[in-house]
C-alpha cells in the first residue's frame, strides 16, 4: 500500500508543531536522537441503573511523552504540563536519566528509510460520535437497560446499562524526519442484568455493541434482549462431572486464546526464552485450518476504521497486515524495532507506545480466519462436551502452555445445548490445543481489535463435581 501523510488539521498542525519543538529542544540538550508523542481525548460515560443514573463522568487530557537517546544509552518522561516550563522540565530530566541509565546496544529508533504512513483516510474518526445531547446518551443507557429488565420476569435487577464516547488525537515526531498524526473515536452501548431463579440463585450476564461511529452502533433496546437472553439462559446451572470432552467456545471467548497466542508470538516472549513458541519458526504449531491474521489498518464491513487500526505504529513505522499463522504454520513473530534488533529479525512495526516508557509490542486487528460452519452445525457434532461463554482468572502460562481457567457455559448432550454450567475448570496445553483445533466456525464478528469465530478443540479436561 502506499505511503502518504494525511491531511491534518490545524488542531492538528498545532501539535506536529509542539512535539517538533520538544525533539529541537531535546537535540540542543545533547541528544543523540529523540522521539515525542503527545496524545488529546475526550471521553463521556454514563452507567444507569434501575432506571437512575448512578455514574456520569465527562473528562478531557492532554499529555506530551519523549524518549531521548545518548548514543545507547536511552530515558523517557512524560507530563501533562504542557506549559513552556513544563515542557522544559521534562526535557532535562529526559536526558538526566539517561545519563544515568545502563548503555544497550539494541536501542535506537529505527532506522530512517523505515517511518511512513498509511495513505488515505481509515475512516478511525466519525464527529457523529458527539452528535447526541448529554441527556439521549443517558437515555440509550438508560433504554439498553430497559429493554434487558422487561425480557423476562425473572430479571429482576441490574449492574446497569451504558453509554460511552470518546474521541482522541495522537501526533509523533522523532529527530529522523517522521511526523505523523491521526484522530479516532469510538462509542459503546452496553446492558448487564440479574436473573433469579425459582430457588433464590443469581445470575448474570451482559452484552454490548461498540463502533467508530454511532451510526454503526446496533439498538440500546437489541442490545438489553440480547444480554436479557444470555443471563437468562444461565439459571439454573450446575456443575458436571470431571471428564475429557470436546470444548466449543464462543466467539466472545475464542478470542482470549488468540490472546495467548499473541503474547506468545510477542518478540518480547522469544527472545527472553519465556514462550512454547520459542524456536518454531516455520513449523506447525496448530491445526492445518487454522490462519491468524494481524491487520494494522483493515476496514470493518461497515467501512468504518477496524478498532486496532492506525496509520502507523508506535515507533511511526507504516502499518501492515502481517499473516502470524498460515495453515498452522508459524510465520513470524510480532516484532517492534528493539526485540526484532534482540533477534536479528525485521520489526513487523508492532511497536505499542503510550506517553511514558519504552515502546511495547502490540496487536493490531488480531484475527483468525472463519471456516465454513455454522456455530449450531460445530454444536450439532459434539455427543457431550462444553459450549463455553465465559472465563474466569488468568491461569495461562506461555512459557509451558499450560492452560487452566475456571469456565462457565452451556452443557452439550447429543449435540443438543441441555442445561447451564458453572463452577468447572477447563485445562489444556496451549501447545496441543492448537493442535486438536477440529471445527471453526463461520461467525467471525469484530467487537474489539481481536475477534474469532466459534473454536472447537478436542481433548481438554473439564475439572468438575
Amino acid at each position: 500500500m502506499p505511503l502518504a501523510a494525511a491531511q491534518p488539521d490545524q488542531t492538528t498542525l498545532e501539535l506536529e508543531s509542539l512535539v517538533a519543538d520538544v525533539v529541537v529542544l531535546a537535540m540542543k540538550g545533547g541528544a543523540s536522537d529523540a522521539e515525542a508523542v503527545v496524545r488529546e481525548g475526550d471521553e463521556f460515560s454514563v452507567n444507569v441503573r434501575m432506571g437512575q443514573v448512578e455514574t456520569l463522568q465527562e473528562s478531557g487530557s492532554r499529555g506530551l511523552g519523549l524518549r531521548v537517546f545518548l548514543g545507547t544509552r536511552s530515558a523517557s518522561t512524560s507530563t501533562s504540563d504542557l506549559t513552556p516550563d513544563g515542557i522544559r522540565q521534562l526535557v532535562d530530566g529526559a536526558l538526566a536519566l539517561a545519563k544515568v541509565t545502563e548503555e544497550d546496544p539494541f536501542t535506537g529508533l529505527p532506522e530512517m528509510a523505515e517511518f511512513g504512513s498509511i495513505a488515505g483516510d481509515l475512516h478511525l474518526y466519525y464527529e457523529d460520535v458527539y452528535s447526541l445531547p448529554s441527556a439521549e446518551r443517558i437515555e440509550w443507557a438508560r433504554r439498553a437497560e430497559a429493554a434487558a429488565l422487561a425480557f423476562d420476569p425473572r430479571i429482576t435487577n441490574s449492574d446497569g446499562g451504558s453509554f460511552d464516547a470518546a474521541t482522541g488525537r495522537k501526533v509523533m515526531a522523532n529527530s529522523r524526519g517522521f511526523v505523523g498524526g491521526y484522530r479516532s473515536s469510538y462509542a459503546g452501548v452496553s446492558a448487564a442484568p440479574l436473573a433469579m431463579d425459582a430457588n433464590g440463585q443469581m445470575q448474570r450476564d451482559g452484552w454490548w455493541s461498540g463502533s467508530r461511529r454511532m451510526a454503526d452502533l446496533e439498538s440500546p433496546e437489541s442490545i438489553g434482549q440480547e444480554a436479557a437472553r444470555r443471563t437468562i439462559r444461565r439459571l439454573g446451572a450446575r456443575k458436571v462431572a470431571t471428564q475429557r470432552v470436546p470444548i466449543v467456545f464462543a466467539p466472545e471467548v475464542a478470542r482470549s486464546l488468540l490472546g495467548s497466542v499473541f503474547e506468545a508470538a510477542s518478540g518480547d516472549s522469544i527472545w527472553r526464552g519465556a514462550s512454547f513458541l520459542a524456536g518454531k519458526l516455520g513449523e506447525p504449531i496448530a491445526a492445518p485450518s487454522l490462519t491468524i491474521i494481524d491487520d494494522n489498518f483493515m476496514l470493518l464491513p461497515t467501512g468504518a476504521g477496524g478498532y486496532g487500526s492506525t496509520p502507523f505504529d508506535g515507533e511511526g513505522l507504516p502499518s501492515l497486515r502481517t499473516v502470524v499463522v498460515e495453515n498452522g504454520v508459524l510465520c513470524t513473530y510480532l516484532l517492534n524495532t528493539y526485540s526484532a534488533r534482540k533477534l536479528g529479525l525485521k520489526s513487523t512495526h508492532n511497536a505499542s507506545r503510550g506517553l511514558a516508557g519504552t515502546p511495547g509490542i502490540g496487536c493490531g486487528n488480531l484475527y483468525l480466519e472463519p471456516g465454513t460452519q455454522a456455530p449450531d452445525q460445530i454444536i450439532a457434532e459434539v455427543p457431550a462436551g462444553l459450549y463455553v461463554t465465559s472465563l474466569m482468572g488468568f491461569g495461562v502460562n506461555v512459557v509451558t502452555g499450560d492452560y487452566s481457567r475456571g469456565a462457565t457455559g452451556l452443557w452439550i448432550e447429543n449435540g443438543q445445548l441441555t442445561h447451564a454450567v458453572e463452577e468447572v475448570t477447563i485445562a489444556g496445553n496451549l501447545a496441543e490445543m492448537l493442535m486438536n483445533v477440529t471445527a471453526i466456525g463461520n461467525d467471525l464478528e469484530f467487537r474489539g481489535s481481536v475477534a474469532s469465530p466459534t473454536l472447537r478443540i478436542d481433548g481438554m479436561t473439564i475439572a468438575g463435581a
